[in-house]
């Protein structure tokens, strides 16, 4: 039996300076993004099948037959549509949005419910494809910047434009609406004049 006497003391507690604080703060909350973000990348990693070699030519067209065709999200349907759009909300909502999300306006506009909004989702699965690729160690030191140039900016612009996706939606707390504007019908060919 140990002897009761000889245990080690409780750590006394330190104090931080103040002017640290917010330094610590900042640490704390930008890895706190970057484990979400790591938890999205592997979540999204452990939903994608597992590639195995073709043994031949025909057997590698009936396995093509039934991988997507695409990543683009609006290839997938059923479930890999859900689980890819989760993923997506994973990052709009806890990178995307804080850090690009500025205030909201007419101007401006933005919807909470964007995921009912196809263009909204499509280009937002875009830009966060590429988000994937150009912030990758792989993309070299300017990909980020590469991203924000080539992709971001470009995807903000159509996003939150006057006439954009959320053109129909209001986001007043006091009046919030929610509508997705219809689209064109498509033109019926060899129908009756």
């Amino acid at each position: 039996m140990s002897d009761p006497s000889k245990a080690t003391p409780e750590p006394e507690p330190f104090r931080v300076p103040d002017g640290d604080l917010d330094d610590l703060a900042s640490t704390l909350a930008k890895t706190m993004a970057e484990v979400r973000q790591h938890g999205v990348i592997l979540d999204r990693i452990g939903s994608e099948p597992v590639s195995t070699p073709q043994p031949t030519a025909g057997a590698a067209g009936a396995d093509k037959a039934a991988a997507p065709a695409s990543v683009f999200i609006l290839a997938l349907g059923g479930e890999a549509y859900a689980v890819e759009l989760a993923a997506l909300s994973d990052w709009v909502n806890h990178l995307f949005l804080p850090v690009y999300g500025r205030e909201i306006s007419t101007t401006r506009p933005w919807c909470d419910r964007w995921h009912e909004h196809p263009e909204a989702v499509a280009r937002l699965h875009a830009l966060w494809l590429a988000w994937q690729q150009f912030t990758d160690a792989e993309a070299g030191l300017s990909g980020p910047s590469t991203w924000h140039r080539d992709h971001l900016d470009q995807a903000l612009v159509h996003l939150r434009a006057p006439d954009g996706p959320f053109a129909a939606c209001t986001t007043s707390p006091t009046r919030p609406n929610h509508r997705v504007l219809a689209t064109p019908a498509p033109e019926l060919t060899g129908a009756t004049q």
